[in-house]
């Protein structure tokens, strides 16, 4: 059981420490309309990535929290970003809005008991059980992914 409760302070910690990361990682760029992966720009990854947070594990980590084994449905990226996505949001904005959104969540996460960790939820393609850690797993994994992307874009 300590160890369970020391890897879910460390991923709460990682999460902090993956925004702020992704964060600066996207700011060393001098012009964030540069393409950084095929035909995405750093400033389409912040916004793709500060939207995923928001709209698809975040909000799905808040349900979890707060209803009773809540069903999701699947999130099109790409049709979202089409029909959302704006060039002339500024960057700052994004990022600070990304920042902001991944603070609260670790500050709900870090209040919650123990057992909410495993509180259930349902989506229409990946089935039942899937539990609050596991969307908190996919967020961190999602930020890391893009946090790579641009690291690796900067070499």
């Amino acid at each position: 059981m300590k160890e369970l409760l020391e890897y879910r302070e460390k991923l709460i910690a990682r999460i902090e420490e993956a925004a702020q990361e992704f964060r600066a990682a996207c700011e060393s760029f001098n012009d964030p309309f540069s393409k950084v992966e095929g035909e995405w720009t750093v400033h389409q990854i912040a916004s793709h990535t500060r939207d995923v947070d928001k709209m698809v594990y975040g909000e799905r980590i808040r349900q979890t929290l707060n209803e009773e084994n809540p069903e999701f449905k699947s999130f099109d990226a790409d049709a979202w970003m089409a029909a959302n996505y704006s060039r002339d949001e500024p960057l700052a904005k994004i990022v600070n809005d990304f920042e902001a959104s991944i603070q609260s969540l670790c500050k709900s996460l870090q209040s919650m008991p123990r057992e909410a960790w495993s509180r259930e939820s349902r989506h229409e393609t990946m089935g039942g059980e899937l539990t609050l850690q596991l969307w908190v797993e996919r967020n961190l994994a999602h930020i890391e992914e893009h946090l790579l992307t641009l690291k690796n874009a900067q070499k």
